[in-house]
């Protein structure tokens, strides 16, 4: 958030939540006793707050009094494109920038993706002012165009004018890397040069050639490297544009007034100079190249996108753009096509390839009823879908926008990268200066000489490209791959976190289980009719969506029976239901919650244990005051559970159950799945207390769920992971989702974790190792004993490398493999 204020300053808040008078006064009161709040006016017809704060008074008050009184401020969160960028300190310099302004809340830069994504109080400020703070700081910045065509256009850009600027640069530099090196080793090249074209000719020619190269190609580094220098943050272009104009510089000297050198320095660096230049310039260029390939995944996900669609309307059918597809359409989908929309399948049977959700090559069968998802192909038979979701809520939409934002997550491991580089660039060029004058008053003859060339060496080699590029690169590969994979990370931080996880806690029903239940057993006490009661409570059963509810209706209704009419329904959660039908009142459920009602169960003891044993969920029949029946159901065991427990212990992590089951029925299962520990009959509310306790026990805890009372469980998990074909709302809770209904997607999801977080540890290890090794070498502290000095054109191909390196070592997470 923006610091405090120089002045007294009028803010306008959008606010949520704003439905009467009472409303508005409350609002008021909570600004106006707020420290740093001169005065406080809230309008109702706007839902607007005009907030005057003080001299000195922080927007961060305000905001948390109103977001406490129940009437938070609207935010919005705005990508922008950015150009310019290079290094780590470019990174901290926009995002210092970005933060800075008046109402943003928090910025995010990454390099990898040169992007930034700000959030912001609307209102408070506009995206216009946004890009002209980035300009500011020396980049340049536009909203972003999600569109894989813009995007493409951008790097593609990019890369043609790097191209272009690195084969003029070496088409300039080669006659002067020729000139002056060859004069060096090879001697007769030195004689003929002397004999024919004379030194000062020579040197002229290259200061006419290097100056063409430091003010064409090269000009980039000193457009953006001066001005970060003189407004005291200077970044890799001031360490480049500093290294290369003290070398240019002193040769001008040698060349055109040599008399103010002192003896024997009088010597010349243009190709130090041009060789610098050419060499970051290409390898800009290559880290333009392999930077676009760590964007791939993306790019694919976008070509699985229809561009058009057929839609009847009005009895015709036309094929129009598919921004222009509407609710209810119907969309007609020929075999071998894209299906172009979310929908339902209104006409035709056909076998549909979904292995862009799932990654599953076996098509499934479609027919009238069954849900369809834009981007999957129709394989054999025509199709006609009445379209339910499009555009952006779409489900390849929605999976687009989690992986962006898992992309541009930033890990914890990064504010160490965020510390260093904060410092790192002003702390080289100290030690230029230092290594300048150390050889200057120590050195031998010519110290000058040696002074300026290891000076230049140390600001050129310590650049830090690859220490910007370690961590962003790694997530953006492996959120990528993962999505591939059928794992979707939606916050990119959960890499991080999920490999902290000591203990992982699994609901049971829909996650452990198929969650499609079967009615096994069905014995009721003598003199009641088993068809008619299993009628009511069908009738009863069906007012539920909870799976074993539905299992009894589907039970009845294979037996052909009639369902009555059902009064005064009415549920209790996690317990069970209780209504009236056909003059009778019902009470159906768990044990515990007739127990609670005060019903007697010991006729049902012994064949309920018996059940319980088997895995079977028991359920009793109360009618009109008395226990008459026990209805069993059996939900089996998704395919991959065994193996996925099996894997979770391999990975060394205690398993735990969490279910609101009978505990006899979960041991059952536990015992068949080698699960550790369980925790059995947990009402919906009391998920998060299991989350909270096994956290306590056993340290980090990541769940894994499906359902609606599984959201504050993962919410309240230090991972949250859920099962993709969970409902929204689990989906919106969670931290990692499973496109595919198999377990083993989590055991996916750990490894895919663990590869990145070693992946970045390889990066960081090398860019930091890299630079730490080589400036004192750079700084000539080899010299003394082994003669050694590092050229700067030598540490420029060094520093290039280096980046490179970090780049090809991310991008090997493409060819990560699941384990399932």
């Amino acid at each position: 958030m923006s610091g405090k204020q120089s002045a007294n300053t009028e803010v306008r808040l959008s606010l949520s939540g704003l439905n009467c008078a009472s409303c508005v006064g409350r609002a008021e009161k909570a600004l106006r006793e707020t420290a740093g709040v001169q005065s406080a006016s809230v309008n109702l017809a706007s839902e607007s707050a005009i907030v005057t704060l003080a001299e000195g008074g922080d927007l961060n008050g305000p905001l948390n009094a109103l977001k406490k009184a129940g009437y938070p401020a609207r935010t919005r969160t705005l990508r922008l494109d950015l150009f310019g960028m290079n290094c780590a300190s470019c990174v901290g310099r926009v995002e210092k920038s970005l933060q800075k302004q008046h109402g943003v809340i928090n910025a995010s830069v990454n390099l990898a993706s040169e992007q930034a994504s700000v959030e912001f109080i609307q209102g408070a400020i506009t995206s216009q002012q946004l890009i002209a703070a980035v300009r500011g700081a020396g980049y340049d910045a536009k909203t972003h165009d999600s569109s894989t065509k813009e995007a493409d256009n951008h790097k593609e850009q990019e890369q043609q004018d790097l191209k272009r600027s690195f084969w003029l640069a070496a088409l300039l530099t080669l006659p002067v890397f020729i000139i002056e090196m060859g004069s060096h080793f090879i001697p007769p090249m030195h004689h003929w040069l002397m004999a024919n074209l004379g030194q000062t000719a020579s040197w002229t020619l290259q200061f006419v050639l290097t100056t063409a190269v430091l003010a064409g190609p090269g000009r980039r580094f000193y457009r953006i490297g001066f001005p970060a220098l003189f407004k005291g943050a200077p970044d890799m272009n001031s360490l480049v544009a500093l290294g290369t104009s003290a070398a240019w510089l002193f040769s001008i000297v040698a060349l055109f007034l040599p008399q103010v050198l002192p003896a024997g320095t009088q010597h010349v660096y243009f190709e130090a100079a041009a060789v610098i230049v050419t060499l970051i310039l290409l390898g800009r260029y290559l880290e333009a190249r392999a930077k676009g390939r760590t964007g791939d995944a993306i790019k694919r996900l976008m070509g699985m996108q229809a561009k058009t669609a057929r839609v009847r309307r009005d009895g015709k059918t036309q094929d129009i753009s598919l921004d222009e597809v509407v609710e209810n359409d119907q969309v007609v989908v020929k075999p071998g096509e894209r299906i172009a929309v979310d929908g339902k399948v209104t006409d035709g049977n056909s076998w549909v390839d979904e292995s862009m959700l799932t990654g599953e090559p076996i098509p499934i069968e479609k027919k009238p009823g069954d849900d369809v998802v834009g981007g999957t192909v129709n394989k054999n038979g025509l199709l006609t879908i009445t379209a339910s979701k499009v555009g952006a809520d779409s489900v390849l939409a929605q999976i687009i926008r989690m992986v962006e934002q898992a992309q541009g997550a930033r890990l914890p491991v990064q504010a160490l990268v965020d510390k260093v580089t904060a410092v790192f660039v002003p702390v080289v060029i100290l030690m230029a200066l230092l290594t300048f004058a150390v050889w200057l008053w120590f050195g031998p003859v010519p110290a000058l000489t040696f002074a300026v060339v290891n000076a230049v060496a140390v600001l050129i080699i310590a650049c830090p490209c690859a220490m910007g590029l370690a961590t962003p690169v790694s997530i953006m590969v492996g959120t990528g791959r993962a999505a591939e994979q059928g794992v979707l990370f939606r916050k990119g931080e959960a890499l991080q976190t999920l490999r902290n996880a000591s203990v992982i806690a699994l609901d049971k029903t829909g996650t452990l289980t198929k969650g499609k239940p079967e009615m096994t057993d069905y014995q009721v006490t003598g003199g009641i009719n088993e068809n008619e009661l299993l009628a009511m409570v069908a009738a009863v059963e069906d007012n539920s969506e909870h799976p074993i509810a539905q299992a009894i209706v589907k039970a009845a209704k294979a037996r052909q029976l009639q369902l009555p009419e059902v009064t005064e329904f009415n549920a209790h959660a996690g317990m069970g239901v209780q209504a009236s039908t056909q003059g009778h009142r019902l009470e159906i459920g768990a044990d515990r919650y007739l127990q609670k009602l005060g019903y007697d169960l010991a006729e049902f003891k012994h064949t309920a244990a018996q059940l319980s044993d088997q895995g079977k969920t028991p359920l009793y029949v109360a009618l009109d005051g008395k226990t008459v029946a026990i209805i069993t159901v059996a939900d089996t065991l998704r395919e991959g559970s065994v193996d996925a427990v099996k894997a979770f212990h391999k990975l060394g992590l205690k398993v735990a159950m969490v279910t609101g089951d009978n505990r006899r029925t979960a041991e059952a299962i536990a015992d068949t799945l080698g699960i550790d520990e369980v925790m059995a009959e947990v009402m919906p509310d009391g998920k998060v207390a299991a989350v909270k306790t096994l956290r306590q026990q056993y340290g980090d805890i990541t769940f894994v769920g499906d359902g609606i009372n599984d959201a504050p469980a993962l919410a309240e998990a230090n991972v949250g992971i859920a099962v993709g074909t969970g409902t929204d709302i689990a989906i919106e809770s969670a931290d990692v989702v499973l496109m595919r209904d198999d377990l083993r997607g989590v055991v996916n999801a750990f490894a895919i974790s663990r590869a990145t977080l070693r992946n970045i540890r390889q990066n960081l290890f090398w860019a930091f190792a890299y630079n730490t090794a080589l400036i004192p070498v750079a700084a000539g502290i080899l010299y003394p004993w082994y003669g050694i000095l590092l050229s700067p054109m030598l540490a420029a191909a060094a520093m290039a490398l280096s980046s490179i390196f970090v780049l090809t070592n991310a991008l090997r997470l493409k060819g990560f493999k699941s384990q399932y």
